[in-house]
């Protein structure tokens, strides 16, 4: 599994090493920040990070600066609570277009076949032919139900349709694509709205999960994105995508901060096998590698 984050192209570690290599000063304060600032964590959380490395540093003068960031940054992270499983288990998947949102969805799919369980994905981006070309495909390669509809079709009944299918087939899983078009707030907050209605006329309950797939390498964009569907839809989860992409990783810890999301899985590359559950402690030694 480490080997899995090991893929981060993080060098977080040795900058913050050679800021201090020559002792302290006011320019390595400001460096640190930048540094910090950089691998996007944030205007905030670096401004708060040097601040308590400079009391740290009066309490322990020899003290090695990037062990004490490393483990201030590994407190972050609270343990995320398990999902209560359901059954139907209904999973809204969220995102912008081009943020692995569909792909996310199909490795998902591929882990609860994994587990023994049946899975049935609904092709809700019925505004994209190509995601539900691609859903298509996944589904057929890993074996999972899939239902679709014609292009431009209403995704509020497409969830509806797989849903309904789900509760005769007894299926365990049903993850649902939704479009990405964040440029048109509006209609995007009134159709994952109504998504959620018609999921509720079957199982009052759904979705149990609302997961919103992020881009590792848009940096701070990521958290605007994650900050507009939020309002838009209470959100459970992050999953974060092209981790192996970002030589900078620090999304992961201000996306987590902002707005108390937890990081629930993390994709670091194109394999039906990359994305796998995130684990801080792994991902914090992977930055500062």
């Amino acid at each position: 599994m480490f080997g899995f984050f090991k893929r981060l192209k993080s060098a977080l570690g040795q900058k913050i090493r050679g800021l201090f290599s020559g002792g302290e000063s006011e320019e390595a304060y400001e460096a640190l920040e930048r540094v910090l600032y950089e691998a996007d964590l944030g205007a905030e959380m670096a401004g708060k990070l040097v601040d308590e490395v400079r009391v740290w540093r009066r309490k322990h003068p020899d003290g090695v600066v990037v062990d004490f960031v490393k483990q201030r940054i590994l407190s972050l992270f609270n343990t995320p609570s398990k999902a209560v499983f359901h059954s139907p288990h209904v999973v809204l998947v969220v995102g912008v277009n081009g943020s692995g949102k569909t792909t996310s969805l199909a490795k998902l799919a591929k882990h609860y076949i994994a587990q023994g369980k049946k899975v049935l994905i609904a092709a809700g981006d019925t505004f994209r032919a190509a995601a539900v070309e691609q859903l298509d495909t996944w589904a057929r390669t890993i074996g999972a139900d899939i239902v679709k509809a014609q292009p431009n079709s209403d995704p509020a009944a497409v969830a509806f349709d797989a849903l309904q299918a789900a509760l005769a087939r007894k299926v365990d899983v049903v993850l649902i694509d939704t479009a990405g078009r964040l440029q048109n707030k509006t209609d995007l907050m009134h159709e994952l709205a109504k998504v959620r209605r018609v999921l509720q006329k079957l199982v009052p309950s759904a979705p149990h999960e609302t997961l919103l797939v992020l881009d590792a390498t848009v940096g701070q964009n990521a958290l605007d994105q994650a900050k507009t569907f939020h309002q838009f839809t209470p959100l459970t989860g992050v999953v974060l995508t092209k981790l192996d992409g970002s030589a900078k990783g620090g999304i992961a810890v201000a996306v987590h901060q902002q707005l108390g999301l937890p990081i629930l899985w993390t994709g670091l590359g194109e394999g039906a096998d990359d994305l796998v559950q995130f684990h801080a402690q792994q991902y914090v030694d992977a930055l500062f590698e």
